[in-house]
């Protein structure tokens, strides 16, 4: 995986974990940790313009899994008019399969009632994060055909009321 030429802290070893991560609003000084850890986790990654967007609209919810001070994930949820759009999660590499993404989707979903429902998009051959989504209540409800640019993969859709 490429670097995204920022320059990283070492990371803590798993076992040096303090417990379960923190989760607060995602931050604009947050941003070279989020563009680093995103260029490490998808193949087509959002752009620093596309973070610095989402962070700006009041009605979105952008939250941050932190470890002392260092970044283990994030999550930007959009909301639309009815319903909220899990737009983006990702995890820092080296912490996945530790429930620091459940945390996050939990605290979403807290902060943003169960009033509306919820729907994202995910790779269908990302079978793991499908897994995670269905766990935490998610449903599948079609796929929307060759969704990712990058490759032409299929998204699945699915949603949570």
């Amino acid at each position: 995986m490429r670097n995204g030429g920022v320059s990283e802290t070492l990371s803590k070893q798993a076992s040096e974990l303090s417990g379960d991560p923190a989760v607060r609003r995602l931050a604009y000084s947050d941003l070279p940790a989020v563009i680093s850890i995103e260029r490490r986790s998808f193949p087509s990654p959002w752009s620093l313009a596309m973070f610095v967007l989402e962070l700006s609209k009041p009605s979105g919810i952008c939250l941050a899994a932190t470890d002392g001070e260092e970044l283990l994930g994030y999550l930007v949820c959009s909301r639309y008019d009815r319903v909220w759009h899990l737009m983006n999660v990702a995890v820092e590499p080296e912490r996945r399969r530790r429930g620091v993404a459940s945390r996050l989707i939990g605290q979403l979903i807290a902060e943003a009632g169960a009033e509306l429902p919820f729907t994202l998009e995910v790779r269908v051959s990302n079978r793991d994060a499908i897994a995670m989504y269905e766990k935490l209540g998610f449903r599948s409800a079609g796929v929307r055909p060759r969704y990712y640019q990058d490759n032409g993969e299929d998204a699945l859709i699915m949603w949570l009321d």
